[in-house]
C-alpha cells in the first residue's frame, strides 16, 4: 500500500507538497476504506488550478520509468516548475508491503531523464544510483550476477534493471521488492474530460467497445446504465472490421456512441475502467464527475468503495459528496496553497459522523490550516 507521497518542483507544485495516506483516525464507521493503516478510498477537492490533476500525474510519475506501460508524455510538459530555478523535480514513495517499509526516492529533469535514485527497504539502502556521477550500487540478494559494464553503459532506471535482469533470492527483503515493482505495473490513472487517456496498468491503446464486449460485461454494463436510469438495448455488431456496441432500436441499430450523451459516454469510459480495476493496486481517476449528476456520482463512488485492496482516489468538485455517509473526514482530502490535507487534518473540531461536513466546509470550517 502506498502510505505517503512527497513531490517538489514538479509542474503546478514549486514547494514541496505531501499526499499523506498512513494517517487515518480512530473512527467507527465506514472502516472498510482502511486496510493496514492506509486510506484506500478518498476524493480531492480544490478549486481549478489547484493541482488535482497535476497530482494524478505526480503520484503515476513513477510508472514512466519504471514500467514499460502506457504513458502521456504530452501531459507531461513542462515538467518542472516553470517558477523555479532547481533543475529537477524531486519524488519520494513511502510503501508498506508484508508490514515492511520501503521508501523510493529519485530525481528527474524530464519525464524520461533520471537524475537520481534510491531505494530503502526496512531502512536499509539496497539501490543507489547517480546519473550524473554514474556512480552506485545495489546490495539485493541475487543482483551480485549482473552484468556491471552492462548497468554501468544503460541509461534506463537501476531498480527498473534490477527486477527485470535479476534472478533474486528468495528472502523477505526480495519479497518486499517484487511487491512493489508489482504494485507500480499495476497502477492505472485516466482522465475523463476532454483530454481523455490513461497511463500505467497494461501497455498500448485499448479499444472501449472491444473491451467491454470481449470481457463478456455487455448485458452487465446494459444493467450498470440502467441502474443510473439510461435505458438501451445493447448488442454487439461489428464495424469496419472491428467490434462495435450498438443500440438495437425497433427499426434499426445504432453505433452506441452516435446516440449516449456526453455523460453517458464519460459513464461507459469508467465502467471499461471499472470493470478491470479489481487488478490493479492504485487508480487515480481525475474529475471522474464532470458530466454527472450527484445521485450517479454517488452510486459511483458506493462502487468504487467496494473495490477491495485496491487504493482509488478521484478528483471533483462536486461538494455534494462530502458525507459521511459516503466515506470519512480523514478520506476527504483538500488542496490548495501548496497544501494536501484531510478535512480531519484541517480543523481542531472532533469531527463525527453526524456531522454535515459539506455545510461545515461552505462555512470555512476547515479553513483552520
Amino acid at each position: 500500500m502506498l502510505r505517503k507521497f512527497t513531490v517538489e518542483n514538479f509542474k503546478g507544485f514549486r514547494d514541496k507538497v505531501t499526499f499523506d495516506l498512513g494517517k487515518p483516525c480512530n473512527y467507527n464507521f465506514n472502516q472498510e476504506v482502511i486496510s493496514e493503516g492506509c486510506i484506500t478510498k478518498g476524493i480531492l477537492f480544490g478549486i481549478n488550478g489547484s493541482g488535482k490533476s497535476n497530482l494524478g500525474l505526480a503520484v503515476c510519475d513513477i510508472v514512466c520509468h519504471l514500467t514499460d506501460n502506457q504513458t502521456l508524455p504530452q501531459y507531461y510538459h513542462p515538467y518542472l516548475n516553470m517558477e523555479s530555478e532547481k533543475s529537477v523535480a524531486k519524488f519520494e514513495y513511502i510503501f508498506t508491503f508484508y508490514g515492511e517499509e520501503l521508501i523510493y526516492q529519485y530525481e528527474k529533469s524530464t519525464m524520461e531523464k533520471l537524475e537520481f535514485e534510491r531505494l530503502y527497504i526496512s531502512g536499509k539502502e539496497v539501490v543507489y544510483f547517480d546519473y550524473l556521477r554514474n556512480e552506485g550500487f545495489t546490495r539485493l540478494e541475487g543482483t551480485e550476477t549482473l552484468n556491471q559494464a552492462i548497468i554501468a553503459k544503460s541509461t534506463i532506471s537501476r531498480v527498473k534493471y534490477v527486477s527485470s535482469n535479476a534472478i533474486l533470492a528468495d528472502n523477505n527483503e526480495n519479497r518486499v521488492f517484487q511487491a512493489f515493482m508489482d504494485y507500480v505495473d499495476k497502477m492505472l490513472l485516466f482522465f475523463s474530460l476532454d483530454r481523455r487517456g490513461y497511463e500505467g496498468f497494461r501497455s498500448g491503446r485499448g479499444n472501449l467497445d472491444e473491451g467491454i464486449i470481449e470481457s463478456g460485461k455487455l448485458l452487465d454494463f446494459q444493467q450498470f446504465l440502467a441502474e443510473n436510469q439510461i435505458d438501451y438495448n445493447l448488442v454487439s455488431g461489428q464495424r469496419n472490421g472491428r467490434k462495435v456496441i450498438l443500440c438495437k432500436f425497433k427499426n434499426n441499430f445504432v453505433d452506441f456512441f452516435d446516440v449516449a450523451s456526453t455523460g453517458t459516454r464519460s459513464l461507459a469510459l469508467f465502467y471499461y475502467w471499472y470493470i478491470n480495476m479489481h487488478k490493479a493496486s492504485l487508480v487515480y481517476i481525475d474529475e471522474f464527475d464532470a458530466f454527472y449528476h450527484f445521485e450517479l456520482s454517488n452510486n459511483i463512488i458506493k462502487r468504487l468503495n467496494q473495490i477491495k485492496n485496491v487504493q482509488i482516489f478521484t478528483t471533483s468538485h462536486n461538494t455534494d459528496l462530502m458525507s459521511n455517509d459516503l466515506l470519512r473526514p480523514d478520506c476527504y482530502f483538500l488542496m490548495g496553497n501548496n497544501k494536501i490535507v484531510s478535512m480531519a487534518g484541517a480543523t481542531e473540531k472532533e469531527l463525527r459522523k453526524a456531522h454535515n461536513l459539506q455545510k461545515m466546509y461552505k462555512a470555512g470550517a476547515f479553513d483552520e490550516k
